[in-house]
């Protein structure tokens, strides 16, 4: 009676009240137990290895691009022209990287585009954490109107300075030079606008607690700040040198010596060369992307981060 009035099953009562006296029901239990937990991980894994093939196939997809760029570089005319083309190359034709690195200045170009990325990247890294770092900490008159006239620039469409920018640069004496390719991109508003957002999100009682200690503004930026800062150096890194390293236009107007030509303006010249013999061209192109996957594969544990962190105010 006892058992129907509270609604347990006659199994259920029926069962030993006291720990021990039933241990092959015990170990029943216990088993039951395991098989229920496996049954409630099951799930858990198949997420993970749906999740995991989902991604491999994004990466495939992502990466054919670069494969078939490799492999339409070792291929030849004849080749390609048939179709359709296969996935896997017949012949592998490592002249076509061969070939126009001895009958053009291809090293040269490649020197000159890593002395004009690098050299923007180091003097824009400076200029627009340091600036963006005064905008987002210091008080001074006319912050906020100034940010603000600087961030407008990015309204104005890079063709219409060219002119202005390129009368200055004869002015200067810099026409085809390297520094007439690097001085007029100093000045970043993005970059600055990326870093004033990253500093805003700095604690401001560590800056409290080295000005207590009697640290100034600069010594309190290189000990504190820029040490914690990587996230936004390495993205302004990535950013800085993949926009620098693709540059055409502005390079093809400041550089009219073959021998200063940028990657990308020499392989522009490369198609007048080439325009019928895709392998060489493609070598050269693909040659031209590895300097910005070795960036990108040294900063990218720090640039998601970078990234996330300048939008949180």
């Amino acid at each position: 009676m006892s058992t129907q009035l509270t609604g347990i099953p006659a199994e259920a009562a029926r069962r030993p009240s006291t720990p021990g006296a039933d241990p092959e029901h015990d170990g029943d239990q216990d088993l039951r137990g395991i098989r229920a937990v496996e049954r409630e991980e099951r799930p858990g894994r198949r997420n993970v290895v749906t999740r995991l093939v989902i991604a491999l196939a994004i990466t495939a997809v992502l990466m054919f691009p670069m494969y078939w760029m490799l492999r339409t570089s070792v291929a030849s005319t004849d080749e390609l022209s048939t179709l359709p083309v296969s996935l896997w190359p017949q012949e592998w034709l490592w002249q076509n990287y061969i070939q126009p690195w001895s009958q053009y200045p291809f090293a040269r170009w490649l020197g000159n585009s890593v002395v004009i990325a690098v050299s923007s990247v180091v003097l824009t890294l400076v200029i627009n954490v340091m600036a963006g770092y005064a905008f987002a900490k210091l008080r001074f008159p006319g912050r906020t109107v100034l940010f603000l006239m600087i961030i407008s620039t990015l309204m104005v469409p890079v063709q219409v300075i060219m002119v202005p920018q390129f009368q200055i640069v004869i002015d200067l004496n810099l026409l085809n030079t390297t520094w007439g390719v690097v001085l007029p991109r100093l000045a970043e508003a993005f970059g600055l606008f990326m870093a004033r957002q990253f500093f805003l999100a700095f604690p401001d009682e560590l800056l409290e607690a080295a000005k207590i200690d009697g640290a100034g503004h600069f010594r309190t930026f290189w000990s504190i700040v820029l040490p914690l800062s990587k996230p936004l150096v390495a993205s302004l890194i990535i950013f800085t040198f993949m926009w620098r390293w693709n540059e055409f236009v502005w390079p093809l107007i400041v550089l009219d010596d073959p021998n200063a030509y940028t990657l990308p303006v020499g392989l522009q010249f490369l198609i007048s060369q080439f325009s019928s013999n895709f392998g060489p061209l493609l070598a050269m192109s693909f040659l031209s992307i590895v300097p910005m996957l070795i960036v990108f594969a040294v900063f990218q544990r720090y640039f998601v981060e970078g990234v996330a962190r300048a939008g949180l105010k």
